[in-house]
C-alpha cells in the first residue's frame, strides 16, 4: 500500500526545522535564492550537509553550473525574507524589497548577512532521487551568530521553542 502525497505531507509537516536560503551567484553580482527546509548535516569530517532541490526549481540549473553555494540559518524575526525566496520562479531582486545585505566567504561564495548562521560550500556530490535533486555540499567556511530560530512546523512559521 503507498502513502497518498497530501498524507505524507501532512506526517513530515509534524517533523520542526529551521528555515534556510540557499543562495547562488549565477553571473557575476547576481544572486539568486531559494528557501529550503530540506537542509541537514551529513559528516564531521569531513564537514558536508545536504540540501534538496525540486526539479521544477530555478535554483537546479544555477547548482548544477556553479557548483558552489551558500546556506543561510534564518533568525526568529526574518519570515519575510522566507516567504520571499519560497516563491517559485521568481528572478526579481530582493535588495528592492527586503533590503538585504550579503556576506561573501573567503572565496566570494554568497550568504545573507544578519542571520543566525552561513555556510559556504562546494558541491560535493548530487543524486538524482524522486522529484528533487539531493545535493552534498562540501562546507569551507562557517560563521554563527547571535539569536533565535525561525521554526516551521505543521505548515506554519513559530518564532520560539515550541510547547
Amino acid at each position: 500500500m503507498t502513502t497518498s502525497a497530501p498524507t505524507f505531507r501532512h506526517a513530515l509537516g509534524h517533523f520542526a526545522t529551521g528555515v534556510t536560503v540557499v543562495t547562488v551567484e549565477y553571473q557575476p553580482g547576481k544572486i539568486h535564492g531559494m528557501t529550503a527546509n530540506s537542509f541537514t548535516s551529513v559528516s564531521l569530517h569531513p564537514p558536508l550537509i545536504l540540501i534538496c532541490v525540486d526539479h521544477r526549481a530555478l535554483m537546479l540549473p544555477f547548482l548544477h553550473e556553479q557548483k558552489r553555494f551558500g546556506v543561510s540559518v534564518l533568525k526568529s524575526h526574518q519570515r519575510a525574507i522566507s516567504e520571499f525566496f519560497a516563491q517559485p520562479g521568481l528572478y526579481d531582486d530582493p535588495d528592492d524589497h527586503l533590503k538585504l545585505r550579503y556576506r561573501r566567504s573567503p572565496t566570494g561564495i554568497p550568504t545573507l548577512d544578519d542571520t543566525l548562521a552561513q555556510l559556504s560550500c562546494t558541491v560535493a556530490g548530487h543524486h538524482l532521487s524522486g522529484d528533487h535533486t539531493i545535493f552534498v555540499g562540501e562546507v569551507e567556511s562557517a560563521h554563527v551568530a547571535e539569536g533565535h530560530p525561525l521554526l516551521f512546523y505543521r505548515g506554519r512559521y513559530h518564532h520560539r521553542a515550541l510547547k
